[in-house]
């Protein structure tokens, strides 16, 4: 069974950016491995988890709120 947002770019970018993040966040030095780290990584995978929930029976303008957590959560990770 394959879920609509699978099939969106966004989505698939999303869950790239969050596995860039876990690989880069093993090489923090040792003091960041926990605080900063975890921090990364729960931001990076809220980008696609948003994107596929607000896919999923959800009206435009309830998708569009979840975009928004998407995007909140990616300059979370900028930042």
């Amino acid at each position: 069974m394959k879920f609509k947002f699978e099939s969106l770019i966004i989505w698939q970018k999303g869950m790239d950016l969050g596995e860039d993040m876990n690989t880069l966040s093993k090489k923090f030095p040792k003091e960041e491995l926990f605080n900063l780290s975890s921090q990364l990584k729960r931001a990076a995978d809220s980008i696609a988890l948003n994107i596929s929930e607000g896919s999923i029976l959800q009206s435009g303008k309830e998708y569009r709120k979840f975009l928004g957590y998407s995007i909140r959560s990616i300059a979370e990770v900028v930042t």
